[in-house]
């Protein structure tokens, strides 16, 4: 379906068409940073609706649905934004049900969602499949960290203040401004602006 356009269907067009321009073939996963949860959510939806207008399979995930169950953090320490940082999720089951059950293709089932955060308990799984060509837009704070570098083929990072402890370790650390493919400029949701850090 046609979406209405707006700047930020425009924007996301363009982003879309980039995207597709270099792994619009097999199973791609792009992934969407930033500190704003619910502006970052928005985004990667709007970003995969565009994705679907022109008839390419897109799927969503958040990174918010494999954290990891409140007894368990406790077991690694106290809580303090270091904790949150390093352990929050569960990077593990991210990768075993769904980062690769995704990239097998063919028939095999993968799961988007695996633990809610608000009722801090474990889902039933729902077991997905998608077609040969597929691209899966997942969202989440932290997207850059070291360990999650490598399973993502395009990824977006929507400027925004380090508003926690957490996100200014994660700053600091991981350096997500010089690891993503692109920059975004959200200061105005309806018209976003793409930025081009200079490496020089």
């Amino acid at each position: 379906m046609r979406l209405v356009s707006t700047p930020r269907i425009e924007f996301l067009r363009g982003l879309s068409t980039e995207i597709l321009g270099h792994y619009g073939r097999g199973r791609t996963i792009v992934a969407i940073d930033g500190t704003d949860a619910p502006a970052r959510a928005a985004f990667a939806d709007d970003l995969a609706a565009v994705l679907e207008e022109g008839d390419h399979a897109a799927v969503r995930a958040s990174l918010g649905d494999f954290r990891r169950s409140r007894a368990e953090l406790n077991r690694r320490g106290a809580d303090a934004p270091e904790r949150h940082y390093r352990n929050g999720y569960d990077y593990s089951a991210l990768r075993r049900a769904l980062v690769e059950p995704f990239r097998l293709g063919g028939s095999t089932g993968f799961v988007t969602k695996e633990f809610d955060a608000d009722s801090d308990t474990w889902v039933q799984p729902t077991w997905l499949t998608a077609p040969a060509d597929a691209t899966l837009v997942i969202d989440g704070e932290f997207i850059h960290r070291p360990e999650l570098r490598g399973l993502w083929s395009y990824s977006v990072l929507l400027e925004g203040e380090a508003t926690t402890e957490a996100e200014r370790l994660y700053r600091a650390e991981a350096k997500p401004r010089d690891r993503a493919t692109a920059i975004v400029d959200l200061a105005d949701a309806d018209r976003p602006r793409r930025i081009f850090a200079d490496s020089c």
